[in-house]
């Protein structure tokens, strides 16, 4: 099976892992990935299982405007696309990029099977000329892998009824994520023998941290609140956190390694996600739990997009922006030494189940299978306008 794939996320080598074991599953990959995103530049890999090439990304800046994240587009990829056979590609983007429909356009060959990729887990009213790039790419797809039961909801209610699988592309390397000692991380952080409360992400308003951080001041002194993390929201963060007269017992993190988050998610007790959905957003994943379960770290979260189904019965839930109802469930935990024990194991369970690359790459796998086995793609009358130059 040759299969071309597009996708911005390949930028960085960490994303990766999942396509070696699709290769190893026996698919013949070629990968297209930015040669940078916004401060991420490409990073190439050592890895022969599969082929890495690297697309200049271009701005359709001059007739879309300049909303970078719906306009950009691979500069050459025709000749890619051209370059042989491919029995399918997958655009992992979402169809109302220009990028979806610039590739998806380039592909003359109507018999061979497209699939794309979408996230969006909210209704929203797209502009021309977005809303024609959607439709273009849900006539032209033969299949679709929404990342969450949320976003499979939205894109049949945006009118896609073609085949889908709900895949998420967050992933972990169960080895690498793993209950282990961390008893230097802790004294660094000087936790001692506290109860220690973790947040791991970008320190944002929609994040939820005013709430994590009221709710942290409910409970006993023997608790440490460790956010790593940094973001616009810092200095309000800091007022309150000031304000509220807890500074001493909360630890703060401005960057991390990725090769020292599994430490960080060993280091502490509980990790929160308290994301709070907003006019625009709502939580689409949040791979930091599956970190943490992976790690058999208890793990609390709001009940914010897609929150609830990542954690299943592996963790705790609490309505978004419930201050006390978010400290009630840590008090739980601090209180309840054989529920962070069983719940740990549940949550390791929870992810070797569902969430390491290898499975990941299976239920790819099965459903581009599943597409490849469908009914024969009649040749397409339309014919898609790339404007000059690109």
């Amino acid at each position: 099976m040759r299969v071309l794939m597009i996708s911005r996320a390949m930028v960085a080598a960490s994303q990766r892992a999942r396509l070696r074991e699709l290769a190893e599953l026996g698919v013949r990959l070629t990968v297209v990935a930015p040669d940078r995103w916004e401060y991420q530049k490409f990073e190439s890999d050592r890895c022969d299982a599969y082929e890495l090439l690297e697309g200049r990304v271009r701005l359709g800046s001059t007739w879309l405007g300049r909303l970078s994240n719906h306009t950009f587009y691979y500069q050459g990829i025709s000749k890619v696309i051209r370059r042989e056979p491919w029995d399918l590609i997958h655009i992992e983007e979402e169809p109302f990029n220009f990028s979806s429909y610039h590739a998806a356009g380039l592909v003359r060959n109507a018999t061979v099977p497209i699939v794309f990729s979408t996230w969006q887990n909210m209704m929203k009213r797209y502009p021309p000329p977005f809303l024609q790039f959607e439709k273009y790419l849900f006539r032209r797809a033969a299949g679709a892998l929404p990342g969450t039961a949320e976003a499979l909801e939205v894109l049949h209610r945006r009118g896609f009824l073609k085949p889908t699988a709900v895949i998420p592309i967050a992933s972990v390397d169960p080895a690498l994520y793993r209950k282990q000692d961390a008893g230097h991380f802790r004294r660094d952080l000087g936790l001692g023998t506290s109860f220690a409360i973790g947040f791991l992400g970008r320190i944002t308003r929609e994040k939820g941290l005013e709430t994590l951080v009221k709710a942290f001041a409910m409970l006993p002194q023997n608790c440490i609140l460790v956010l790593a993390g940094s973001g616009p929201f810092e200095s309000e963060l800091h007022n309150l956190i000031q304000n509220l007269g807890i500074e001493g017992r909360v630890r703060r993190i401005p960057w991390m390694k990725s090769g020292d988050v599994s430490q960080y998610m060993n280091s502490i007790d509980a990790l929160v996600l308290p994301s709070l959905t907003c006019r625009n957003w709502k939580e689409q994943f949040g791979r930091v739990l599956i970190e943490a379960m992976a790690c058999e770290t208890c793990v609390v979260g709001s009940d914010s997009g897609e929150i609830p189904n990542v954690i299943g019965d592996a963790g705790l839930v609490f309505h978004e922006g419930d201050e006390g109802e978010l400290a009630d469930r840590l008090r739980r935990l601090m209180e309840g030494p054989s529920l962070r024990e069983s719940m740990g194991q549940r949550g390791r369970e929870r992810v070797l189940e569902r969430f390491t690359h290898e499975k990941i790459a299976q239920r790819t796998l099965a459903f581009y299978q599943r597409i490849l086995a469908g009914p024969a793609r009649e040749p397409l009358e339309e014919t898609v306008t790339i404007p000059t130059g690109l």
